[in-house]
């Protein structure tokens, strides 16, 4: 059963709030974390994972889907591993890329399609289910797998919510002051 902080759903409404999202998972990531990334075609999962990327302090140019060649790795604060397991059809062949040795303290391991082979991915893990809502909006739920990831997300939810604070400040900040004047 789902522990009340297990989930958690987030809107995304442009492509720009998707990237910054990513940067902001990215800024807080720790060796060892797991992202399985869901959602169907043209969901915004390499794009969440570009933004994660920057947010790591790695380079967005290089990133692309590695759906055809399965595996990228990116480096930045820590490495990122970043796999695709749309084109596989048997486990053997999820297998035979290495899948179990990408997941290693010393780097993040994101994996687009990860509900192809859920057996073979660590049971304590961030599931990131991407969902279209409009052609350019989006919803991400995020859902824990365990007490690793259960961090994670709490980690994940306190920055959004800093970030969200600190955008509205020096609008208060510039109001109070236009009131001030007008006294």
């Amino acid at each position: 059963m789902a522990k009340p902080f297990d989930l958690r759903d987030f809107v995304l409404s442009s492509p720009r709030e998707t990237d910054s999202f990513g940067h902001t998972i990215g800024r807080v990531l720790q060796g060892g974390d797991v992202l399985a990334l869901l959602g169907e075609l043209g969901a915004g999962k390499t794009a969440l994972v570009r933004g994660i990327v920057a947010g790591l302090g790695g380079s967005v140019a290089s990133v692309t889907s590695p759906t055809f060649a399965l595996v990228h790795e990116y480096q930045g604060r820590l490495p990122l591993i970043h796999l695709d397991l749309y084109r596989l059809k048997r486990v053997d062949e999820a297998e035979s890329i290495g899948l179990s040795a990408c997941f290693t303290d010393e780097a993040v391991t994101a994996i687009e399609w990860a509900d192809r082979f859920p057996d073979l991915l660590p049971v304590d893990r961030l599931e990131m289910r991407l969902i279209h809502r409009t052609r350019t909006t989006r919803m991400v739920q995020l859902e824990a797998q365990g007490a690793r990831s259960r961090s994670l997300l709490m980690r994940i939810h306190k920055a959004c919510h800093a970030r969200s604070l600190s955008a509205r400040l020096p609008r208060s900040r510039t109001r109070l002051r236009r009131k001030a004047s007008q006294r």
